[in-house]
């Protein structure tokens, strides 16, 4: 068992409300559950809190798993069909209307096929639309290079008033979507197809815009997102084996950054490895990197996809070929700190 303590952090901006200290348990055999259940779960639950939550989706109800809010109400559902620019431009028009649309497709198309109307219809304009872009990564796995989505974060984030979460497992994917709905402005949140670790509990803190101490450690500090949160934990046992004490980030939010915490940690283990599902260009890594070299610079390494397309394959076959496993980390890891200043 690694017991993770996970502990209130202060960011820019953050609420000031305090909070007891969390602690979760990772067990060498974790719970498996899919991501999108918990974006499926959450706006089933605001469309009872919630009149002004509309649903829309482009032909991919189960898929996304909003045929839960469908069933429960059908008359704020609204199935668009393989339109999804046009589905953005909807949305867009419900928003400006005071209602809070939420659109669900694959991130591919999410992303890169409709970026030109969340830029000008959504971001330009500031509307209230909140973007499920799921299947996201390599998660989709036999879909291939078309489907699988690992530009969003770059594109995404790019785009002046967008916000974007991308969680790291069902409850936390769950606590993204209600946080999302009440925040105002466009959000996109970026999540997954197939099942994965669950390491947070219902109870595990989690705001929008704010990053998560998941593990505490003096010598490096490991920053993920998404899946690769529960690759980072498992690669802080390797490191600590080894006699290296490594904390653990899950920054979640990848806009706005948490850029208090990014800083402290810079300043605190002297040398960052960041962790992502995503191209190495542009994404949680580049978002980082930012910050560190305005900041305090430290020695980074980077692990990521690295400038590739995606291919057809199970999705733990093509998070092994693609290097996004804990020993990748542990590697990254140990060159990180070959570089890093003697104190």
């Amino acid at each position: 068992m690694a017991t993770i303590e996970i502990k209130p952090t202060d960011t820019e901006g953050a609420s000031n409300d305090p909070r007891a200290d969390a602690s979760i348990t990772l067990p060498d055999k974790v719970e498996m559950k899919k991501t999108r259940e918990g974006f499926g779960r959450a706006l089933a639950d605001l469309g009872e809190q919630d009149p002004r939550i509309v649903v829309l989706v482009g032909d991919l109800s189960e898929s996304t798993m909003v045929h839960w809010f469908a069933e429960k109400f059908p008359e704020r559902f609204i199935q668009v069909g393989i339109a999804e620019q046009n589905m953005m431009c909807i949305a867009g028009g419900l928003a400006a209307m005071g209602k809070i649309p939420f659109l669900a497709t694959y991130g591919a198309f999410a992303s890169c096929r409709s970026a030109d109307q969340m830029r000008v219809t959504v971001a330009y304009s500031n509307l209230n639309v909140k973007i499920g872009g799921a299947h996201g990564g390599i998660s989709v796995g036999p879909d291939g290079a078309t489907h699988q989505a690992m530009e969003e974060i770059s594109i995404v984030r790019s785009i002046p008033n967008m916000s974007m979460v991308v969680p790291c497992d069902f409850w936390e994917t769950y606590k993204a979507t209600i946080a999302v709905a009440k925040h105002n402005g466009p959000v996109y949140l970026r999540f997954g197809r197939e099942d994965v670790p669950v390491v947070t509990q219902k109870e595990t803190p989690f705001a929008f815009g704010r990053g998560e101490v998941f593990a505490e450690g003096r010598d490096l500090t490991i920053i993920a997102c998404g899946v690769m949160v529960y690759e980072a934990l498992r690669a802080r046992e390797t490191l600590a084996a080894q006699g290296v004490s490594a904390r653990v980030v899950d920054l979640h939010t990848i806009k706005p950054l948490d850029r208090a915490l990014i800083e402290r940690c810079a300043r605190e283990t002297g040398a960052i490895v960041t962790a992502e599902e995503h191209q190495v260009h542009g994404g949680l890594g580049g978002a980082v990197a930012e910050v560190v070299v305005q900041r305090h610079v430290v020695p980074m390494e980077l692990v990521a996809v690295h400038d590739r397309f995606g291919q057809s394959g199970k999705p733990a076959e093509l998070m092994d070929a693609f290097g996004l496993r804990a020993k990748d980390i542990v590697a990254a890891a140990e060159r990180v700190l070959a570089r890093k200043p003697k104190r």
